[in-house]
């Protein structure tokens, strides 16, 4: 439960910011929406850190995907990824899966330069049947 309130309050100081830089915070996708978010590791509670094995830093990110279904609930998903910086210089995202009761998300680090602009692609594939869905988003961010 700790770790799930911890999650909500970076969701919610990345929140004004996403609604203003893309006016979306989710994808809708069926009866399914995708959350998305990316903000500086250190807005992490270092106990948060330690068990989930992030290093926080001034110049270290996560991304964060979580897919709703519209009752509520966390959905797994098969979440890959990249995010670019303004020289089209890549990073793989590898996202480990978070559960926390009915909530199921994934955070994938990532290194940044001060003041960088970052296109994230992701590709999330929430139902074996179906073929995955595939967005972007961008984020200017800034060490702390």
């Amino acid at each position: 439960m700790k770790y799930l309130l911890v999650l909500l309050s970076i969701v919610s100081l990345a929140l004004p910011a996403a609604a203003l830089a893309n006016d979306k915070i989710f994808k809708k996708v069926g009866n399914k929406k995708i959350f998305f978010s990316a903000f500086n590791s250190t807005f992490i509670d270092p106990d948060v850190a330690v068990a989930n094995q992030i290093v926080r830093g001034k110049d270290k990110g996560l991304v964060n995907i979580a897919v709703i279904v519209d009752v509520g609930t966390g959905k797994p998903a098969v979440i890959t990824g990249n995010v670019y910086n303004i020289f089209q210089m890549s990073q793989a995202l590898e996202f480990i899966e978070v559960r926390e009761q009915d909530a199921v998300y994934y955070l994938a680090p990532f290194e940044f330069e001060n003041e960088d602009l970052l296109t994230f692609k992701i590709s999330v594939r929430a139902d074996p049947e179906k073929p995955a869905y595939d967005f972007k988003f961008q984020k200017k961010m800034y060490h702390d």
